[in-house]
């Protein structure tokens, strides 16, 4: 394995775990050779190891495929014990971390078993775990069936590039049941789940996948009914980046760079980005507030304009589920124009997307904060906040905001059209329209009835999330026996 660049099964426990903390557990369980009198003779050990250790002095429960045992195939495996570490952790409520590199199934267990079984687990806890405890699915190798499930049955998966695999079944098995010949890459290579959307995030390496594990951790608390913890934090919290002032173009057909307004409103180097190719209108991050974790939604106008796109609603559905599951209140940095239009769209079901989103909002109970950029329009922009909620929800925008049920470009051209086009200079008439809708529009007239709680000067968003991120906290420990 290591002339391929891989570690075995107990170097990545080593890896991901804090030096000399795993304790194993289930060493003795495997497949005893005792001969015609009983007396034992050998054992082939179960491919599953399965323990506890820490990460960054926190404990958690971890599971490992070793793939040196016929592929880590179910073959080879006592299901019981990779399902008591599943139930281990969700009794002491402590996160699970899966490292998973299993050929799935094998058809010579069949075989060994004498009979076959219907399938599934029913002492598998899995979606009590999701409930409860953080869970990370980290993709070594090919994870075929069950092996796919234990990756992206988490609330954050990770592939390694060129290495793992992540599929229902595979090469052989397509070939027999559709005659087709493909690669195990092409088949569930990170390339094709960056638009499947199946895994949150690749890695260069194991050791990259194995940092990333660590990290994710960090922001989380050990279970849903504690709260994340605050870290020491060296950036100052009325920082002010002089160039905020002029981030968002005059041009409003022109683009900006969100990351690096996300790198001038957080604490520096905090920002942990999770789903980057996937639904890429929207970025979606766990980051830092004066040392407070925090989930972050933030448009991004250069992929699909910022619109929301079916891929863009899935992930910020999953986004804001995970925030709501673990305490951390949401900061959304919003440049909305819309849901995604035409035609591909359409038969996407785009719409529902941003129906499941809705539906998504209205349920969570974590404090959130909504900072309007640029643009807020449509079903779309009307989707940067819950409509209702009984925490702290702030509202806010910078100068540079519109907003409204329809963009003002569009709007003018549909409700004008026959005006214009009867006009002696169109264009002139058309340029004439939406400058009177804009001076209508301007969000300080929203603001004088009180449409929104303030708007700001872009250099003060630091300050002003670091301010309202502290009293968030105070409001979820207050509340945290009824919410959880």
């Amino acid at each position: 394995m290591r002339a391929q660049g891989r570690m075995n099964a107990r170097e990545r426990i080593a890896a991901l775990l804090d030096p000399g903390s795993f304790r194993e557990m289930g060493r003795v369980a495997g497949k005893g050779r005792y001969d015609a009198e009983g007396f034992f003779q050998g054992i082939s050990p179960v491919n599953a190891i399965i323990g506890n250790g820490r990460i960054e002095g926190r404990k958690v429960v971890v599971s490992a495929d070793d793939y040196s045992l016929r592929a880590g195939s179910s073959e080879a495996t006592i299901s019981d014990k990779w399902v008591y570490a599943e139930r281990m952790a969700l009794t002491l409520k402590m996160p699970l971390v899966r490292l998973v590199d299993t050929a799935g199934g094998s058809v010579k267990l069949l075989e060994q078993q004498g009979s076959s079984k219907i399938p599934g687990y029913p002492n598998w806890p899995v979606v009590e775990l999701l409930r409860t405890v953080p869970v990370v699915g980290v993709a070594l190798g090919s994870c075929a069936g069950l092996g796919a499930i234990k990756v992206l049955m988490s609330h954050f998966s990770v592939m390694v590039r060129d290495q793992a695999q992540v599929f229902a079944a595979g090469p052989p098995v397509v070939k027999q049941a559709y005659g087709v010949s493909i690669d195990k890459n092409d088949l569930g290579g990170y390339t094709v789940h960056r638009r499947s959307a199946l895994v949150h995030n690749e890695a260069s390496s194991e050791e990259d996948a194995l940092a990333q594990v660590r990290r994710f951790l960090s922001y989380l608390p050990r279970n849903a009914a504690r709260l994340p913890t605050r870290t020491a934090c060296s950036d100052a919290p009325d920082r002010a980046d002089d160039w905020l002032k002029n981030a968002i173009p005059k041009d409003r057909r022109k683009v900006f760079d969100a990351r690096r307004i996300l790198a001038s409103v957080f604490d520096e180097g905090s920002i942990f980005e999770i789903g980057r190719y996937q639904g890429g209108s929207v970025i979606t991050a766990l980051a830092r507030l004066d040392g407070y974790p925090v989930g972050v939604l933030c448009s991004d106008p250069r992929v699909a304009g910022g619109a929301m796109t079916l891929a863009s609603a899935w992930k910020t559905e999953r986004h804001v589920k995970l925030c709501d599951t673990f305490g951390l209140p949401v900061i959304n940095l919003v440049d909305q124009p819309g849901n995604a239009t035409g035609p591909e769209a359409e038969l996407q079901g785009t719409l529902l997307g941003a129906v499941r989103v809705m539906m998504t909002l209205e349920t969570i109970r974590v404090p959130w904060m909504s900072m309007i950029l640029r643009r807020a329009f449509g079903m779309a922009g009307g989707l940067h906040a819950p409509k209702y909620f009984p925490q702290l929800n702030h509202r806010m925008a910078w100068p540079s905001a519109r907003w409204g049920s329809i963009p003002i470009e569009g709007g003018v051209a549909a409700a004008y059209r026959s005006e214009i086009t009867a006009a002696d200079d169109p264009e002139a008439r058309r340029q004439e329209l939406e400058a009177y809708y804009h001076r209508i529009g301007s969000p300080f007239r929203t603001a004088e009835k009180f449409g929104i709680l303030d708007i700001i000067d872009p250099r003060e968003t630091r300050s002003v999330l670091c301010d309202w991120i502290e009293d968030a906290y105070e409001v979820l420990e207050a509340n945290r026996p009824t919410q959880r």
